[in-house]
């Protein structure tokens, strides 16, 4: 039987996303650089309860992209930023300087996309007006035909 991982997520950025450059391989320190972007998304869900009072329930997520999409998300992701995000859970295990084990469910992002913006409060109001223009270009493939 095939099993399915499939997440979407519609929520705001917690915090800028944290990059780091990561050796490709683990052994060889001097091979290419893999990035890695992680934040932290929140979904809010309302509903009421018995009394009718609307009740808000806020769930934070653990959003992990890499590579090309890390990239992206490092130069047009900001806090409070709204966003889709599609992918998959991942849940790995490492142990603490205590020798305790510790786990961390993650959504490893195939893509997202921006719903809408919130500049850096230090970000004056003279900023590129199409963030995705720095990175895609006239050398940049083409998409082919769309499915719709």
């Amino acid at each position: 039987m095939i099993g399915v991982n499939k997440v979407i997520l519609i929520g705001n950025l917690g915090k800028n996303p944290d990059v780091v450059a990561l050796p490709q391989d683990r052994n060889d320190e001097t091979s290419n650089m893999v990035k890695k972007a992680s934040f932290p998304l929140a979904t809010t869900e309302y509903r009421r309860n018995r009394d009718g009072e609307r009740i808000e329930q806020t769930e934070w997520h653990n959003v992990v992209c890499w590579r090309t999409l890390a990239e992206i998300a490092e130069k047009i992701l900001r806090k409070g930023t709204q966003i889709y995000v599609e992918g998959k859970l991942q849940t790995r295990s490492w142990l603490d300087k205590d020798g305790n084990k510790r786990y961390i469910t993650e959504v490893v992002a195939d893509n997202f996309t921006v719903l809408s913006g919130r500049l850096r409060p230090d970000e004056n109001t003279n900023h590129e007006p199409d963030p995705l223009s720095s990175i895609l270009n006239n050398d940049t493939a083409p998409l082919g035909d769309l499915p719709f």
